[in-house]
């Protein structure tokens, strides 16, 4: 009896591993065409740091070895092609070309190939006989030419994004074909001409993305057809004409866009129409009448920008509890005279109020709730006092810029955020020393430091390791002393500007380490001594003035510095050398 249990559990265990044999020798492996077209797109990458195309090797790309390749299980055709670099590894690329033989790869459904940077040349026709591809995706790349009329032909897609190349030409009408797109993203390209009209046949869309061309042609009033649309960015091109009031019926809209155009006439008061509208962006255009009281419908509304047009006052009296969503609001640069910021502004607990050259007057405004703010710029306007309570229990503002008005404090007495990472006064009457925004507490988190074209007095405070500033403009003031040696200590510093001072003593060999440096200006002070040859080490140094100083010596002899222009060197002592005359002896 035991014996014959045996033999059973013996013949099942047969069956059950011939089972798994049979079962795995039918598994297909990838197809030899499939292979070759794979390894000729492999071939034409002739730089690959992301080490992707390291792992295509052996017979079978069908078994999960070879990374951004997946099968069919059943057929063993390759029907999806993804390769993307890393978002936490900005600084890999592949460079290479796109292989034409990728259009043999007839079972592919999606091809994903994105974020290379260095990936050049055309998109290959032969794409146009993927025809069971639903998604095709080639945005962050560096392809050229023009996009192929024949991707018109493949009639499944439904996503298009091409964004982020250098294409040109113009959007192919063909495109109009292809009657599934749910997404298509032309956007960051060259492209040129009209928005076609056979666009119209895409009624599927949901996301529409053409911003950051050439393109100069009306908005297309069929766009109100796409009911779907919740995406539309059509910014920074050279669209003309009125905004479409047909554009105020998609109810799904969330993400509204038309910035940097060239449009003209008034925002519709149908905008109130957009239930469901999250951002409007309409900046930078020629816009004019009022802005509508109608926004202060839109309950979901967080972020509006109307800055940089030529709407006109009155502004509409919203009220309180209208637009109950907003958290971002810049009314920049129009035509408006609101003398005090609205109380529906200050009221509101805001993170970005942007009222610069809405002629404010009087003393710098009250907001009844300053720790949600994040961003603040009212410069260009007639403000005169007020920084003494302004900046308090603003704990989360980090960005605040309110240059070129008529404010006038001491400085020294100023207590910045502990969150601040960039500071614009310049273009006030400021006095008082440096040495409250310049010190052990502040420089850590201070990355722009503007008081340039004020009265600020004293010497340059001394600088702390571990500072992330990128920029310091200190030009046009009162300020004199000795550069500090401790400048070195600026090691992220891109542009020092500390021009037209009574600054003295030499230019410290310490300022030869601040290689990230991009601008430098010392010009109209009392400087001497030579401009040390250490600065030769600030080899991506883009501009630089050492202008009407009492320097002398050699200018060191070194490119960028014998290149920069004569009037970079001019009024100085006995500076010689390239590009002033040479050295004696």
């Amino acid at each position: 009896m035991q014996l014959a249990t045996w033999v059973v559990l013996i013949s099942s265990l047969l069956s059950v591993l011939s089972g798994s044999v049979a079962e795995t020798s039918s598994t297909p492996i990838c197809s030899e065409e499939d292979r070759a077209s794979l390894l000729s797109f492999k071939a034409g990458i002739s730089q690959d740091t992301t080490d992707t195309l390291s792992t295509w090797t052996g017979r079978d790309c069908c078994d999960g070895g070879w990374e951004g390749v997946q099968c069919n299980p059943s057929t063993g055709r390759v029907n999806v092609l993804q390769i993307q670099r890393p978002e936490r590894d900005a600084g890999t690329y592949m460079k290479g070309t796109l292989s034409p033989s990728l259009g043999n790869l007839h079972f592919l459904e999606v091809m994903v190939i994105s974020g290379t940077k260095h990936i050049t040349g055309p998109i290959p026709s032969s794409f146009s006989t993927l025809t069971l591809l639903t998604q095709l995706v080639l945005e962050d790349n560096s392809l050229g030419g023009c996009i192929p009329p024949s991707l018109g032909r493949l009639s499944l897609l439904q996503t298009l994004s091409l964004s982020g190349n250098h294409l040109k030409g113009q959007v192919p009408p063909t495109l109009g074909g292809l009657t599934n797109l749910i997404q298509l993203n032309l956007a960051r390209n060259s492209l040129t001409g009209p928005v076609p009209l056979s666009l119209k046949s895409l009624v599927n869309l949901q996301y529409l993305d053409l911003s950051y061309n050439l393109l100069s042609s009306p908005v297309p009033d069929y766009v109100g057809e796409f009911k779907n649309l919740t995406y539309l960015d059509l910014s920074s091109n050279l669209l003309t004409g009125k905004i479409p009031v047909s554009l105020f019926s998609l109810v799904n809209l969330l993400d509204l866009s038309l910035g940097y155009n060239k449009l003209t006439g008034n925002i519709p008061d149908q905008v109130g129409n957009l239930k469901s509208l999250t951002s409007l962006q309409l900046s930078g255009n020629l816009l004019t009448g009022h802005i509508p009281l109608s926004i202060s419908r839109l309950q979901n509304l967080w972020y509006l920008n109307l800055s940089r047009n030529c709407l006109s006052d009155p502004l509409p009296a919203f009220p309180t509890k209208g637009i109950p969503s907003l958290l971002s609001i810049d009314l920049s640069y129009n035509n408006l005279s609101l003398g005090s910021v609205p109380d529906w502004i200050r009221s509101k607990r805001l993170k970005d109020v942007h009222l610069a050259g809405c002629k404010l007057k009087g003393d710098l405004p009250h907001f009844t709730r300053p720790d949600s703010l994040t961003s603040i710029d009212l410069s260009d306007n007639y403000l005169v006092d007020g920084i003494s309570n302004f900046l308090t229990n603003m704990s989360s503002l980090q960005n605040i810029k309110i240059s070129n008005n008529q404010l006038r404090f001491d400085i020294s007495v100023i207590k910045l955020p502990p969150e601040l990472s960039s500071i614009d006064l310049h273009g006030n009457l400021l006095v008082g020393s440096l040495s409250t925004i310049i010190n052990n507490m502040t420089s850590s988190s201070l990355e722009v430091i503007d008081v340039s074209k004020n009265f600020i007095s004293g010497h340059i405070p001394e600088f702390v390791e571990g500072s992330s500033l990128k920029v310091l403009n200190l030009g046009s003031n009162n300020i004199s002393g000795p550069i500090p040696i401790s400048i070195s200590n600026l090691a992220e510093l891109e542009r020092l500007d500390i021009s037209r001072n009574h600054v003295s003593g030499t230019i410290p060999l310490s300022v030869g380490h601040l290689l990230k440096l991009l601008w430098l200006d010392v010009s109209i002070n009392t400087l001497s001594g030579q401009i040390p040859s250490s600065l030769s080490q600030i080899t991506g140094l883009k501009h630089a003035s050492f202008r009407a100083n009492r320097l002398c010596g050699e200018i060191p002899q070194s490119r960028p510095f014998n290149i920069f222009p004569a009037v970079a060197y001019a009024h100085n002592l006995c500076l010689c050398g390239k590009p002033l005359q040479p050295c004696k002896g």
